[in-house]
């Protein structure tokens, strides 16, 4: 067998190869055993396995499965697109003539840091991403307000539950939700008001009702299930392009998220799109 190192792609055997990820640190654990620490390249999801759970993938497989993930959205550029089209009279008019709202999106992965920088630009909407780690955000986010003066804060990366299925009110449970829940306390402090400042946060499995307290307009993860990449991307877009005058509930997004409400859910808030 290949020595497993950082760095390396891989997937759990155990899970039937579900997820593709990156070893970002491998360490001894008490009863002796190597266990290597996990961030999701196909889902916002960090986690742990003994390395003799976990198997190296060839180049192709990976390249295969990330042509997948870049292909999804495409789709999801064309969907937007395509009804861009149907609901634009003017002849000659184009994306960048809809003034969406301005989002700023920090985002603990670097892969999908630069994912989301792409497609934003490819939708024509105004966004600044910076990749900054799940536990440095809510040091640096009033910074980042404060700068960019953002319509709508994206607060995302990887996150997980440590024991899955119990301590569903413990935010320890969770890797990286506390960090994204304060990141949305210090947000609060600069804009108390949503009318001033649409904000989502969390990963995959986040802890939902801590972030919601928080002050968050909608949050992922009800269900305690894996969120699609797109999914924050999908929720910012929709808020960014509603007008002022309008409401954005889940109910308006929905139907585009890949699990529907046990993934994300929230409050709404009024469209950010400028008249």
């Amino acid at each position: 067998m290949e020595k497993i190192k950082k760095g390396d792609i891989v997937a759990r055997k155990s899970h039937h190869y579900d997820i593709l990820f990156s070893v970002d640190k491998i360490i001894k654990s008490t009863n002796g055993m190597q266990i290597a620490l996990l961030k999701g390249i196909t889902a916002r999801i960090v986690a742990d396995a003994y390395l003799n759970d976990l198997t190296l993938l060839d180049s192709e497989k990976v390249s295969d499965r990330l042509r997948s993930l870049d292909s999804k959205i495409e789709d999801r550029i064309n969907h937007f697109l395509k009804k861009q089209k149907e609901q634009i009279q003017y002849k000659e008019r184009n994306i960048q003539d809809i003034k969406a709202g301005k989002i700023l999106h920090l985002d603990g992965d670097k892969l999908y840091s630069e994912k989301s920088s792409r497609y934003y630009k490819k939708m024509g909407l105004d966004a600044i991403v910076r990749n900054v780690a799940e536990n440095k955000q809510y040091l640096v986010v009033k910074d980042y307000i404060q700068k960019y003066n953002p319509d709508i804060l994206v607060l995302t990366g990887h996150d997980g539950m440590i024991k899955t299925g119990t301590k569903y009110s413990d935010i320890s449970n969770y890797r990286n939700s506390r960090y994204f829940a304060q990141a949305v306390i210090e947000s609060r402090k600069v804009c108390p008001s949503s009318n001033q400042l649409a904000i989502f946060a969390g990963a995959c499995q986040s802890f939902f009702e801590a972030i919601m307290a928080s002050g968050a307009n909608f949050a992922s993860s009800p269900g305690r299930i894996l969120i699609d990449f797109m999914d924050p991307l999908i929720v910012a877009e929709k808020i960014a392009i509603t007008e002022r005058s309008k409401f954005v509930t889940i109910n308006d997004i929905v139907n585009d998220l890949r699990d529907g409400k046990k993934s994300i859910d929230g409050s709404g808030v009024m469209g950010k799109k400028r008249l």
